[in-house]
Formats: C-alpha cells, sequence, structure tokens
C-alpha cells in the first residue's frame, strides 16, 4: 500500500508540474528571435567618439517596457556598464499605482525598467540593441501568454537624441526585415516612473528556484548572455 501511494504521489507531482509548465514554457517560446542584421551588428558596436563625449556625464537613464519586467530586469543587469536596473511602471494617468491595480490593464501604465548607465562603458546605442533581443517589438499590447497594454512594447526617451536613435533603429530594422512581421514598438517621452513593490525587485536572483523563473526567465536568460558575449559583467 505505502509503495502504491508513493507511485501515486510521484505521478501526480510529476503531472501537476507538466499542467504548470505548459503556459510557462509557452510564454518564453513565443518571442521572434531578432536576425542580426547590419543595423543590429552597428548597435552593438561602441562608438569611441561617442564614449569620449559621454565622459562628462556619470551617469545617463534609459527606460523601456518589453513585457513582463522580471524578465527584462534581470537581462540588462548582465550588462557591463549597467550600475542599477530598477522595476516599476510609467507611461499611464494614475499616480502612484499597485501592480495589483496595473494588472487590471487600466491605468495606462506598462510594466517597465528604468536602466541608470555608465555612457563611457555602454552606449544607448547598445541598450537599444539588448532591448530588441530581450522581448519580441513585434507582439502588439502582450508578451506571448501575458496580454494587456500593461505587457506593451515601449521605449521612453529622455532627451532628443534617445528619441532619435530609438526612431531611426526601428525604421531600419524594419527596413533590413530584422524580424519576420513590423515592429510595433511605442515610442514617447518620459513623464514619471512609479517604482513597483519591492518584492518585484531583483525578483529573479531572490525566486530563482519558481517554475516561471526556471521556464520563463532563465531560457531567455540565457539567450540573452549568448548574444552579448563579452559584453556581460561576469565576463572577463
Amino acid at each position: 500500500m505505502t509503495i502504491i501511494y508513493s507511485s501515486f504521489v510521484k505521478l501526480f507531482s510529476q503531472a501537476a508540474f507538466i499542467f504548470f509548465a505548459i503556459p510557462f514554457a509557452a510564454c518564453g517560446q513565443q518571442a521572434q528571435p531578432i536576425n542580426q542584421t547590419k543595423t543590429f551588428e552597428k548597435m552593438t558596436q561602441v562608438k569611441q567618439e561617442d564614449a569620449n563625449m559621454d565622459r562628462m556625464r556619470a551617469t545617463d537613464t534609459a527606460t523601456f517596457a518589453a513585457g513582463c519586467f522580471w524578465c527584462v530586469e534581470e537581462q540588462f543587469k548582465q550588462l557591463k556598464g549597467v550600475i542599477s536596473v530598477t522595476s516599476g511602471f510609467t507611461g499611464g494617468e494614475v499616480a502612484n499605482p499597485s501592480y495589483k491595480l496595473v494588472c487590471t490593464g487600466t491605468t495606462g501604465h506598462a510594466e517597465a525598467c528604468n536602466i541608470v548607465y555608465d555612457p563611457s562603458k555602454i552606449s544607448y546605442d547598445e541598450l537599444l540593441a539588448a532591448f530588441f533581443v530581450a522581448h519580441d517589438p513585434t507582439q502588439l499590447n502582450r508578451q506571448g501568454n501575458d496580454v494587456g497594454t500593461q505587457y506593451r512594447s515601449a521605449i521612453f526617451y529622455h532627451n532628443d537624441e534617445q528619441k532619435k536613435l530609438a526612431e531611426y533603429y526601428i525604421h531600419k530594422l524594419d527596413e533590413e526585415k530584422a524580424y519576420a512581421n513590423k515592429i510595433v514598438t511605442e515610442v514617447s517621452p518620459y513623464t514619471v516612473f512609479y517604482k513597483a513593490e519591492d518584492y518585484h525587485q531583483d525578483y529573479y536572483d531572490n525566486n530563482m528556484q519558481q517554475p516561471y523563473c526556471q521556464l520563463v526567465i532563465k531560457p531567455k536568460l540565457d539567450k540573452f548572455r549568448k548574444v552579448f558575449k563579452g559584453k556581460l559583467v561576469d565576463d572577463k
């Protein structure tokens, strides 16, 4: 009886894992990979003249929305020159929204990340390249099974130069058919950023064994690290 019971529990656990894993895995696999076109290669090259000019500024900020901020945060944290990544909300009308409220899709906010970086070590062009690898910018108001305007693809520019670069690269990537479908990324001015609740910060690091982290974030992270090998914090 004990053996039968133990076998039943084991089979039930395996079935339950598969049942819950399928939607997570599907979410992680639906993104279109970017074709590494000439424009993409150009984006990943540090412009030395820009780096020299930017040394006068100790830090700069990029703000991107690319689906679930748990995934986005961890990917950008991998890059050399990125100082901090904060998960939060921007682009909406409601002040100081909670995660629960943003998830209703009624606030106008997108899940986003504020990325503070050292412009002498990593360029905005390179961060844009990372943005286009970190998610599928051809999906309108969704990323895989995460559906709603809060999961939209968006670049919130802090100055005219960021706006110019974002629009230029979107045009060039579309022109070169970097994706099978057209990019639908919104390019909007940065206004205000609301930091998400503390448990959203460093989510992957603090919840590494959770199914979502293992089945969605880790595969994306592995692909991201492969593309940006040589530009990672832990590269020798």
